[in-house]
C-alpha cells in the first residue's frame, strides 16, 4: 500500500472534532482567527506592524493557530491534496490553512522560516521595561492528525539523519480515551498488524513572543529576548511565559502549535498540528528590571509546580550557562537566596534539560520545584 492508498481517517473515532474557524467552543469574547490577514509566514512581527486586535491588560483571548505542515512549498502548498495522501478527507482539512496556502501570501522557502504566526495583538499600555505575562489557560486540538518532519542538513544529526532522500515526513494521529489523550505513529503504514507507537499528548505553542523594535521582521526560527520560537515543552496549560516588552503595546503573537515534543526536538520538528489557544495577557509594570533581575532581560516561565529558567544561545554550552544564570537570578529575586547558596541548591535539586537543538539558537530550560521553598522566609 502506498501513501496515496491510505485508508480514510475515521475522525469521529479519534474523539477530537475538527475546529474550523469560528466553529466549536470559543472560550473568550475576543477571538482572533488565523485568517491570511491575521497571519505572518516565516517572519515575526516588528514595531511597524499594525495589530489585528487591541485588548486591555488582564484580557483573556482565544487565538487560532495553524501548523505549517502540509502548507509548505516542498509539500505542495496545498494541504487538502497533501493530507489526502494520508487518508484525510478534504472536509477535515482546516479552511484557514487552505486559505493561507491559496492566498498568494509571499513566503521565501529558502530565506524565511516555516512558521505561520497569528497576530500581532496589541496589549494597550504595555511599554518597554514592562513584562508581559502570557498565561496559557486552554489548548484544544483543531484536528486529530499532524506530522513530524526531518529535512536534510537540520536536526540533531545533520548529514546522518534522515538517511532517505528528500524531506522525510511521518504522519501521526491523535486519540482520546478514558485514560487520556494520545499520539500514535504507525510502525508500518502498509501493515496495520504491526501496531503503532503510542505516547501522551502534551500540547503547547512553540512560538509565543512580542514584537521587536524597528521596521525589520525577524526570522521566525531563532528565539531571542523577544521570545519567539522558544520550543519549551513545559509551556502547556497552566504555564505563564514572561516576556520583556520591546515596543509600545507589546504586539504579542502565537504559532508553531505542537501536540507533543520530546526535549531536544531532535528530528527537526515535534508532533506538529494546529491548536486553538486561550490565554490571559497581563502586564507587570517595570517588571523587566525587577524579575529575574541582575540586569538579565530575557524570557522565563512559571508553572503551578516549577520556576522555569530559560537559556538561549547558538552555543549549547552558553545556553546552559545562560539558563543557570537565569535560575540564580530567579532564586535571588523571588526568595532572596544568596547566589552561592542557590548554586549549591541547583546542583543538588535543580533539573536542566535541552529544550531544542534545531533552531540555530539552541535552548536549555530548568525545573525548580516551588515546593522546596515553602519554609523559606525572605530577609527583612
Amino acid at each position: 500500500m502506498t501513501v496515496t492508498d491510505s485508508p480514510l481517517l475515521d475522525v469521529a473515532a479519534t474523539g477530537f472534532p475538527i475546529l474550523q474557524p469560528h466553529h466549536g467552543v470559543i472560550a473568550s469574547t475576543t477571538y482572533v482567527p488565523a485568517t491570511s490577514g491575521n497571519t505572518l509566514w516565516g517572519r515575526l512581527p516588528c514595531e511597524a506592524d499594525s495589530p489585528c486586535a487591541v485588548v486591555q491588560p488582564g484580557s483573556v483571548i482565544t487565538v487560532d493557530t495553524i501548523s505549517h505542515e502540509g502548507v509548505l512549498e516542498d509539500q505542495g502548498r496545498n494541504p487538502r491534496e497533501f493530507f489526502g495522501r494520508y487518508g484525510v478527507s478534504g472536509s477535515h482539512v482546516l479552511d484557514d490553512a487552505q486559505q493561507v496556502a491559496d492566498s498568494g501570501m509571499p513566503h521565501d522557502f529558502d530565506d524565511d522560516g516555516p512558521h505561520l504566526v497569528t497576530g500581532p495583538i496589541a496589549v494597550a499600555g504595555a511599554r518597554p521595561g514592562d513584562l508581559l505575562a502570557v498565561t496559557v489557560l486552554d489548548l484544544t486540538p483543531r484536528v486529530p492528525y499532524g506530522l513530524v518532519s526531518a529535512r536534510h542538513g537540520f536536526g540533531a544529526l545533520p548529514g546522518e539523519m534522515p538517511s532517505l532522500p528528500g524531506p522525510v515526513v511521518t504522519f501521526a494521529t491523535a486519540h482520546v480515551d478514558r485514560h487520556g489523550a494520545w499520539g500514535r505513529i504507525a510502525v508500518d503504514p502498509s501493515d496495520s498488524a504491526r501496531g503503532s507507537l503510542r505516547f501522551p499528548l502534551r500540547p503547547f505553542l512553540g512560538v509565543m513572543g512580542v514584537a521587536v523594535p524597528g521596521e525589520e521582521r525577524p526570522h521566525s526560527v531563532p528565539p531571542g529576548r523577544h521570545g519567539g520560537n522558544i520550543d519549551v515543552s513545559l509551556l502547556g496549560e497552566g504555564a505563564t511565559l514572561f516576556l520583556p516588552v520591546q515596543v509600545d503595546d507589546a504586539l504579542v503573537y502565537f504559532g508553531d502549535p505542537h501536540f507533543a515534543q520530546g526535549d531536544g526536538e531532535v528530528a527537526l520538528t515535534a508532533f506538529e498540528a494546529s491548536l486553538r489557544a486561550t490565554v490571559k495577557l497581563e502586564v507587570v509594570p517595570g517588571g523587566a528590571a525587577l524579575r529575574p533581575g541582575h540586569g538579565r532581560v530575557a524570557p522565563f516561565a512559571e508553572t503551578d509546580d516549577y520556576l522555569v529558567p530559560i537559556g538561549l544561545d547558538e552555543d549549547l554550552n552558553e545556553a546552559m550557562r545562560d539558563c543557570v544564570r537565569c535560575a540564580l537570578d530567579l532564586l535571588a529575586t523571588d526568595y532572596g537566596i544568596d547566589r552561592h547558596l542557590a548554586m549549591a541548591y541547583l546542583s543538588a535539586a535543580g533539573d536542566f534539560a535541552v529544550s531544542q537543538v534545531v533552531d540555530g539558537v539552541k535552548g536549555v530550560h530548568g525545573k525548580i520545584r516551588k515546593s522546596d521553598f515553602r519554609e523559606v522566609c525572605r530577609p527583612r
